[in-house]
């Protein structure tokens, strides 16, 4: 996730599958550079990381090599594989990292800089989406200094009870209320209307509510939900980028405005009890049948359509409303080689396989979110999930948390402050930015960027 708002180049654009004999032809691109050696690609437990171990089973088919996986349930993803970076591991050859982990995997040499075996692969970020690209690969930001190949598009968007919204007494109900039809919200104002609506409503003799939204403290839950608001308002961490001066910025009077309406969203809109949501929890509301629209990954979408219970007709998708403008929190990965073990050509040579359009085509179909153009750009893009459309439009306005070298106090300072605000009702929403802005400052000047 990245501070400067990535605007890519127009992505409107999916995907056949790709056929085997396709695969065949670009394993046979490669080869056998290294000996046949055993890889373990280091990730978090999801669905796309099943899809990944599928997807992966052409490469050692055709590479010789043995691919390990070591997944992480995401609470304990960020501590269990920063630890192994910090202390100079051995276990992942590969690391599919967050976005927010390039500056400090660059700066720390736990990631090997790609450019030169870019190069010499004949893989050019240009064939990427440029907010991935962006986000997910280089350091410093903007500069032509590659990191990871983009692996995994993501932002935070939303799903909602669509056989809900499409009944007729409760259409009637909503428009005799509102004097608008019941559809789709087109503004941050008109989820919170829609909430409102549905919170307490009773629905086929059981009590309903608004939306399931991010709360969580522990890792970075509340920042990933509160963000979408921030964003949406044009919240800017600096007046000028890279300038670290965030007093006017950070603490606006817009910015002021989005804390306080998720503060209330939150109140006024959520199950009982829902003090600690993530991904889980947001996903356990809406499949529950708690809740008419919830937040959540855009990497869950194929899960939740396919759902026998809750998918098909009865769900549908929406990019994150804007306010004063378009804007979605950015979630997604790159992939790294490690530094640290002695398995880096055989490692590169995955990220080779990886980078080959059939294969992006091939991971797009199994549930992977690929950014390659080839998938992206494909007439039938869009026709090929019923959130594609959603995803594209999303991708072309994402925007990132800090990707410093200490993001993870970064991250803290932010989880505490807005946690204790918009959950336990402590101080102002002006004063939790303003307290923000200290917790800020002290970090970067520890860092000498101050």
């Amino acid at each position: 996730m990245d501070r400067a708002p990535v605007t890519g180049r127009n992505i409107t654009k999916t995907i056949q599958l790709a056929s085997a004999s396709a695969l065949a032809l670009v394993g046979a691109t490669f080869g056998t550079a290294a000996a046949a050696e055993d890889l373990t690609l280091c990730w978090a437990a999801w669905d796309p990381a099943n899809a990944l171990v599928e997807l992966s089973k052409d490469f050692e088919e055709q590479s010789g090599h043995t691919m390990n996986f070591e997944f992480v349930p995401w609470p304990n993803f960020a501590d269990r594989m920063l630890n192994e970076l910090n202390s100079g591991g051995q276990l992942c050859d590969l690391m599919i990292g967050d976005s927010q982990w390039i500056g400090g995997g660059a700066e720390n040499g736990h990631y090997v800089k790609l450019n030169d075996f870019f190069e010499a692969s004949d893989i050019s970020m240009d064939d990427f989406a440029d907010a991935a690209v962006y986000a997910y690969s280089t350091w410093p930001k903007g500069t032509e200094n590659y990191y990871a190949l983009p692996a995994m598009g993501d932002a935070n968007g939303w799903f909602y009870r669509k056989d809900w919204f499409t009944d007729p007494e409760i259409m009637a109900a909503f428009e005799a209320e509102h004097g608008r039809p019941l559809g789709e919200p087109q503004t941050q104002r008109e989820l919170m209307e829609i909430a409102k609506f549905f919170q307490g409503r009773e629905i086929d003799g059981q009590e309903r509510y608004g939306v399931s939204i991010f709360t969580e403290r522990g890792s970075e839950g509340i920042t990933m939900g509160v963000t979408g608001a921030l964003y949406a308002w044009g919240l800017e961490y600096e007046n000028e980028p890279g300038s670290y001066d965030m007093v006017g910025a950070m603490n606006s009077p817009e910015a002021v405005e989005a804390l306080e309406f998720y503060t209330e969203l939150y109140e006024c809109c959520t199950p009982p009890g829902y003090t600690n949501s993530y991904m889980g929890e947001s996903l356990d509301a809406f499949k529950s049948g708690q809740v008419a629209m919830a937040m959540n990954w855009f990497a869950f979408f194929p899960g939740l359509y396919a759902d026998p219970d809750i998918g098909g007709d009865k769900i549908d998708f929406f990019v994150n409303p804007p306010q004063n403008q378009e804007a979605s929190t950015l979630g997604g990965q790159g992939i790294s080689v490690v530094s640290y073990p002695d398995k880096q050509d055989a490692a590169l040579e995955y990220i080779a396989w990886f980078a080959q359009p059939e294969v992006q085509k091939q991971w797009w179909a199994l549930g992977g979110y690929a950014v390659h153009d080839a998938v992206l750009e494909d007439p039938a893009f869009e026709e090929s999930q019923p959130f594609a459309g959603d995803f594209l439009q999303a991708m072309n306005a994402v925007q990132d948390f800090w990707q410093e070298p200490t993001y993870a106090e970064l991250l803290l300072a932010m989880q505490e402050r807005v946690h204790n605000y918009v959950v336990a009702d402590q101080g102002t929403a002006q004063e939790a930015l303003d307290a923000l802005i200290e917790d800020w400052t002290e970090v970067f000047e520890d860092d000498g960027k101050l």
